[in-house]
């Protein structure tokens, strides 16, 4: 009798305690309707394991030559393809969102950039683009903000939106997250600084994420992709440096790495931004990029 008793007592304990934490994580539900988001700030916070990177400094190490320590001086996308990243980057941290489509459905090129949040994110670039866009109205649109923070603007008035010396800011970033380090190099005519490649482990773990997404890892439905996996991939493409990442693969892998890459790039970013759980304003990029 006594181990009934205590069988019983156990189960509405255990009972109890499930109803007590059912009502938690309502509670938490309900508290917080934007999850994403607020995962990805709180996977930035809580990740001492391995360096956290944004997507801008992601697709910089990846246009990066390792020893040189700059960029190729013919490539004329990823000035454009950063600051495609700084507006995903915000809106993958909930600071940015498109506004509503409206009854007669905007495409995603006509629809504006709404500033949601303000709340610092603690990175210079991207609270200096957040400024930019909160303070402008009326609102701009994405294929506007990627040009406007990229300078390439004929108006005057609006040349103040630039985000000037990116890349060498991002490269600053790198070294002290100790992933690159600073150099100066003679090119007979002037001085540059360059920043080497100091710490192979995380160029190397960025390729490998890069080439096991789609290969070993890839799912044949975008929806289920992570998305900042998806984005690097997208934003790499359109910066031109997507084919760094696949260039030690072998010839077979390489063929089907970039036979899918072109399934993504084939995609209906229209089509894509209306299903469950995706982000519009990141599909909103890519469709700035692809169209």
């Amino acid at each position: 009798m006594t181990s009934l008793t205590q069988r019983s007592s156990g189960l509405v304990q255990r009972r109890t305690e499930a109803s007590r934490n059912a009502a938690a994580d309502k509670e938490r539900g309900s508290e917080d309707e934007d999850y994403e988001p607020r995962q990805e700030e709180e996977d930035e916070k809580g990740d001492s394991k391995e360096t956290r990177l944004t997507l801008m400094e992601e697709v910089l190490l990846l246009g990066l030559k390792d020893r040189e320590g700059y960029t190729s001086f013919w490539n004329d996308c990823i000035s454009s393809g950063l600051r495609g990243c700084m507006v995903i980057e915000l809106a993958l941290r909930g600071r940015l969102q498109l506004e509503a489509c409206g009854m007669r459905r905007k495409s995603l090129l006509a629809r504006k950039v709404i500033c949601k949040s303000d709340t610092p994110t603690g990175d210079m670039l991207l609270d200096e683009a957040l400024k930019h866009i909160k303070e402008t109205q009326p609102p701009e649109t994405v294929q506007s903000w990627i040009e406007l923070l990229s300078g390439e603007t004929w108006n005057p008035l609006k040349l103040h939106y630039q985000l000037r010396n990116v890349r060498e800011r991002l490269a600053k970033n790198l070294v002290e997250k100790g992933v690159l380090t600073t150099e100066k190099q003679n090119f007979l005519l002037f001085d540059m600084t360059t920043h080497p490649l100091t710490n192979d482990t995380i160029k190397q773990r960025l390729v490998k994420k890069v080439q096991e997404s789609v290969l070993d890892k890839w799912v044949n439905d975008p929806g289920r992709f992570d998305k900042r996996v998806l984005a690097l991939i997208f934003l790499a493409h359109s910066s031109d440096v997507l084919e760094n990442a696949f260039a030690p693969l072998l010839d077979e892998q390489y063929d089907l790495a970039m036979k899918r890459v072109r399934l993504l790039l084939d995609l209906e970013p229209e089509a894509e931004s209306t299903k469950a759980s995706a982000n519009e304003l990141l599909w909103a990029v890519v469709a700035a990029f692809t169209k």
